[in-house]
């Protein structure tokens, strides 16, 4: 499968203060996001959201996989539907990567592992992550280097992982024709320049778009309340809100961090209906925060900025990383920041 020819090429891996790289549409307009533009109304914050208290994973989930995905720092990027992508050709799309990622690095755009210039990438279906059974199979894409050492068995080196899923999505599902396939939600670990090049070859191969998928303020607050809320039999944490502080010459934060008990017992006080919330009862259940720590400290959280959410469940910061702590809400997880991706599609 060839590359398209790319035309209006701007720099791979440019960085801004607030979202680190961009990716850049190294071809046409993706057609994904134009029919999505046409069809569907996207962005609109709801009102109410279901909170799964059960694992959804189904029976065929790779448990070393599913280990693999949790306790890492994953960067979090919205993904338009790839044209004419197919999962009986993930071999061939592995060589092709593989090439890319080896000449891409050759340029001095990735980061050296070395100074062999053996890559590996592989592309793998990840089943059993699904939240329906209409939304698409998840990929995992890693990428390794060559291990030096002269043994037979040596193993390679993963140095940078990443990958595809779309959990819950069948309202976008619904919204594409079949020659496109839907897995708006794209993890990365690993360096910033793997990232950029594996996102280049995708955005050039299956005419898609990535973009960097930063936390309001308001939906860190939606996942405090929401994960609070969950039910953990084991590593229960407290839950810690981080506030920033706009300030001259530099800004300052404060933590914020509420016993895992007294948080839920705040919470179940707020919540009318189990399983479910509504904006109304975030609301609430935040200015009872703000009201307990204005009463000890006088300080109004209110006129700060919420930059970072981690409770038992899992953390997340504004700029768009997260960490998964338990498999058991992971598909609950996924289900929130697969909303949030594709909402980002407009």
């Amino acid at each position: 499968m060839d590359t398209p020819d790319s035309g209006g090429k701007t720099p791979l891996g440019r960085k801004t203060a607030e979202t680190g790289i961009n990716f850049t549409s190294s071809t046409r307009f993706s057609r994904g996001l134009t029919f999505i533009r046409t069809h569907t109304l996207f962005g609109q914050s709801p009102t109410r959201r279901i909170i799964p208290q059960t694992s959804l994973l189904q029976e065929n989930a790779d448990s070393q996989k599913i280990a693999f995905l949790l306790r890492k720092q994953w960067t979090l990027y919205s993904v338009t539907p790839m044209y004419k992508f197919s999962y009986d050709n993930l071999k061939e799309y592995s060589r092709l990567l593989s090439a890319f990622v080896a000449t891409e690095k050759q340029k001095g755009l990735a980061v050296e592992v070395g100074n062999d210039l053996g890559i590996k990438v592989t592309l793998s279906t990840f089943l059993g992550l699904k939240g329906t059974d209409q939304d698409q199979i998840a990929i995992l894409v890693q990428i390794a280097s060559r291990s030096q050492l002269p043994f037979e068995n040596a193993e390679d080196k993963v140095v940078w992982s990443g990958w595809f899923c779309c959990i819950s999505g069948d309202d976008l599902l619904e919204s594409v024709p079949e020659d496109f396939t839907c897995l708006s939600l794209f993890l990365a670990n690993g360096a910033e320049s793997y990232t950029a090049i594996v996102g280049s070859w995708f955005q050039k191969t299956f005419d898609c778009y990535f973009s960097r998928l930063t936390i309001s303020p308001l939906n860190l607050a939606w996942m405090a309340a929401m994960w609070t809320g969950c039910k953990v039999d084991s590593h229960i944490a407290a839950t810690e809100l981080v506030f920033s502080v706009p300030c001259i010459p530099q800004s300052l934060d404060i933590s914020y961090a509420i016993h895992p008990e007294d948080a839920k017992a705040l919470w179940d006080t707020v919540q009318k209906t189990p399983g479910e919330v509504t904006q109304e009862e975030v609301n609430l259940f935040m200015d009872c925060l703000y009201s307990h720590f204005h009463r000890h400290f006088k300080i109004h959280l209110s006129a700060t900025r919420l930059v970072k959410v981690s409770t038992s469940i899992a953390s997340a910061h504004c700029d768009g990383n997260i960490k998964i702590l338990h498999s058991k809400h992971l598909i609950g997880v996924l289900m929130l920041l697969t909303e949030l991706a594709i909402s980002q599609i407009q």
